[in-house]
């Protein structure tokens, strides 16, 4: 059976910490990995790192560059079969998961193995997120995986390369995507939710979505050449209702949107 490495970040919240780390050490499944990378916290998460550190095969705090610096980290001391991340404040969604992964992965024998997610919005409401059973260029221009469901083999980050840390929202995206472009056939969906996703990050910020869609569309077109991309956004553009595609023109207009800033401010102050 293939062992699976739980790599899990942690920056200043150790009640999320706290958590996850209760969701991982619950498994049911006995031969997997736990790494966890801190950031060099000063609140209580090394206190109850070291209340688990008997479950936990290894750990560290100290500065890191972000994210995806902290994720690499953890690549580097993982001797998993798979690696799955699941950062502070996520969990998975029941203490079975690992080991349906497990008999799974054990059968199909894929390399990028992406599962459902539940969803948990910062008023408690929730919702399963579900990906297609075939993944397409058209499901990667407006959507992605949540990394907290998607299991990928340790040989290709080997053969890929770990997340870049040029992008400061969107590595995940880019390394999934890169890796789908390359080998699409590797990708295979594992039809169970594998985590509670807390949907209250920095990537889910408003503020934030603008440089999000922006990394995105810089990724999609470095991969895809702006022939394809253009086919598949007229795609997805045609796809979408009248009032949603023009929603899409503003927002991937500069002019347009700040134009038209302060009417879209009056137009939901009155609905």
């Amino acid at each position: 059976m293939p062992k699976v490495s739980v790599i899990t970040i942690n920056y200043n919240d150790g009640n999320g910490l706290l958590k996850t780390i209760q969701s991982v050490v619950s498994q049911t499944l006995i031969d997997f990995e736990f790494i966890i990378i801190d950031g060099g916290s000063t609140d209580n998460s090394t206190e109850v790192i070291n209340k688990y550190s008997d479950k936990i095969n290894y750990w560290i705090s100290e500065k890191d560059r972000g994210i995806y610096d902290a994720q690499n980290k953890g690549i580097s001391k993982a001797s998993g079969d798979y690696l799955i991340f699941l950062n502070s404040g996520d969990s998975f969604f029941d203490n079975t998961v690992l080991a349906k992964f497990s008999e799974f992965a054990n059968s199909i024998h894929k390399k990028v193995i992406y599962g459902n997610s539940n969803v948990i919005d910062a008023d408690g409401s929730a919702k399963i997120l579900c990906p297609p059973e075939k993944l397409d260029l058209n499901f990667w221009f407006s959507n992605t995986l949540n990394h907290q469901s998607v299991f990928t083999h340790h040989s290709f980050f080997k053969k890929y390369g770990n997340f870049s840390t040029h992008y400061k929202f969107a590595s995940d995206f880019e390394h999934l995507f890169k890796m789908f472009v390359k080998e699409s056939a590797e990708f295979s969906h594992f039809n169970q939710v594998v985590c509670n996703y807390d949907n209250t990050g920095l990537t889910s910020k408003d503020e934030y979505h603008k440089f999000i869609i922006q990394e995105r569309k810089q990724i999609l077109k470095q991969y895809l050449g702006n022939s394809e991309y253009n086919r598949i956004r007229s795609i997805y553009m045609n796809s979408l209702t009248f009032k949603r595609r023009c929603i899409e023109i503003i927002r991937d207009n500069n002019f347009l949107r700040l134009t038209l800033k302060p009417f879209y401010k009056l137009y939901k102050n009155f609905n």
